[in-house]
């Protein structure tokens, strides 16, 4: 396994990153987007096993504007005052234009790599980062034919920049894995987009993972589901050799 640390020229600023690959093959592209926790060793080792699968994987620092990780001594708790502020500090800047540019930018720099094929390119966001996955795979049609979330939050809402307004842009197959009891994705909101989703008429699965909370993907939170979380790894593969292979 080949890992190496990369910078990223973006319209906004120059993120750092990691670029993960068995070698110098070429092989589809991945992007990689990270929960709130940002780029840390739970993620970077998905990163790994995504690549050992047959593919280039891009996981950049999305939160470059707020700084460079770590960004929480331990898993926030989303309960805490501090947390939540910190939390602000890091979704903030990334609004649905910059998502855009900053999106746009790391296909680039995924097309422009000699271990990445020419051909289609997936997408897989976490928690905070499931809806800029639907934003890049709306803004980059031309690339993105996969895109998976899990316990991705405020995916329907009744906002000008709900995620679920994109899909009639996107050509991409998705995925969606929903936590239970998610105060950012709860179940009224899950069936609305389920509604959306079978209204554009395009290929998707939307599913709940039993017994599973947000974050639950992650080794590093204090719900992680190990079962549902190689269940989750499972799905994702299954979506990007389907699609992109």
């Amino acid at each position: 396994m080949m890992e190496e640390e990369i910078e990223i020229q973006t319209p906004d600023g120059t993120p750092r990153g990691f670029l993960f690959r068995l070698d110098e093959q070429p092989r589809p592209g991945i992007l990689h987007l990270t929960d709130i926790g940002g780029t840390r060793d739970v993620n970077r080792e998905l990163s790994r096993r995504l690549a050992a699968e047959g593919y280039t994987v891009l996981m950049p620092n999305i939160f470059y504007r707020t700084g460079s990780p770590p960004f929480f001594a331990s898993h926030p708790n989303m309960a805490d005052e501090a947390a939540k502020k910190r939390i602000a500090e890091l979704s903030g800047p990334l609004t649905p234009e910059a998502m855009e540019r900053d999106g746009s930018a790391y296909i680039d720099f995924l097309a422009g790599q000699k271990s990445v094929n020419s051909g289609r390119m997936g997408v897989v966001g976490y928690c905070f980062s499931g809806g800029m996955a639907l934003r890049i795979a709306a803004f980059r049609a031309d690339k993105i034919m996969a895109a998976a979330c899990f316990h991705g939050g405020r995916l329907f809402i009744d906002e000008p920049a709900s995620p679920h307004l994109l899909l009639p842009r996107i050509k991409a197959r998705l995925y969606f894995g929903h936590a239970v009891q998610d105060r950012s994705m709860p179940a009224e909101a899950i069936q609305k987009l389920g509604q959306a989703l079978q209204a554009w008429g395009g290929q998707y699965e939307s599913e709940v993972y039993d017994g599973a909370f947000h974050s639950w993907t992650m080794p590093d939170s204090p719900v992680y589901n190990c079962a549902q979380a190689e269940r989750a790894f499972d799905k994702l593969t299954q979506l990007f050799n389907a699609t992109l292979k």
